[in-house]
């Protein structure tokens, strides 16, 4: 079994310990030892878990003194994916601001009336959607589709559908663990769209790179409690 494979389990692992145990925010994780232990791999492995679950906002490191929790998925993901793909699902968020943000940013410079136009109706549909108890993935999806596509560069879109089935899975995610929040959490999804789409019509491209990333690092946030 690969190294990488291997470190989604101890990922995945570290994650069902901080559900299992019922770990609060702040609370300390076994060392680093411990869990190479618990799991039965090398340092190095769970080394590299604990470097990805920083990155997803999970847990963080502290000079000296270990790993600790940083955030607790909600409990309501595992309706949407398997605890064993929640590494893979979370990690494509990194491909997500580099490929979403410099999307955003050429729309804004390249996009025509006719693009522009077919971004300010996805947004509508968007806005529809989520202000009605519609699951409103759908129209998240078509609105970033249609962001990709105004770059007027097609790879852009052959990369964002090849992560479709995550980005699905985390869509669904999101707007139903906003939904079971105050409503102006999803009054906050919205306008982060609308932030998006408005720098776009405006042709400032560093602030829709900008709104874009923004927007992710929210969304992967609103995937925890």
């Amino acid at each position: 079994m690969s190294q990488a494979r291997l470190s989604d389990q101890v990922y995945a692992g570290i994650v069902e310990i901080i559900k299992a145990e019922a770990l609060e925010v702040g609370a300390r994780l076994p060392s680093e030892a411990g869990l190479a232990e618990m799991f039965g791999v090398s340092r190095a492995i769970v080394r590299e878990a604990l470097v990805r679950l920083a990155a997803d906002g999970i847990t963080e490191a502290r000079r000296g003194a270990g790993s600790f929790v940083k955030s607790r998925p909600s409990d309501r993901l595992a309706a949407f994916m398997p605890l064993a793909e929640l590494p893979t699902t979370l990690g494509s968020y990194e491909v997500r601001f580099v490929l979403e943000a410099e999307a955003a940013r050429l729309a804004a410079i390249r996009r025509t009336a006719v693009e522009m136009a077919h971004v300010e109706e996805g947004l509508a549909l968007l806005r529809a959607a989520l202000l009605s108890s519609a699951p409103a993935h759908a129209e998240d999806m078509e609105l970033h589709r249609r962001i990709a596509k105004a770059t007027g560069n097609p790879a852009f879109l052959l990369v964002f559908d090849a992560l479709r089935s995550d980005i699905e899975r985390i869509m669904r995610a999101g707007v139903d663990i906003s939904r079971s929040r105050p409503p102006e959490v999803i009054a906050t999804m919205l306008g982060e769209h609308e932030v998006i789409v408005d720098a776009i019509r405006a042709q400032d491209p560093e602030g829709a790179a900008l709104a874009m990333r923004w927007h992710l690092w929210e969304g992967r946030r609103r995937l925890m409690p």
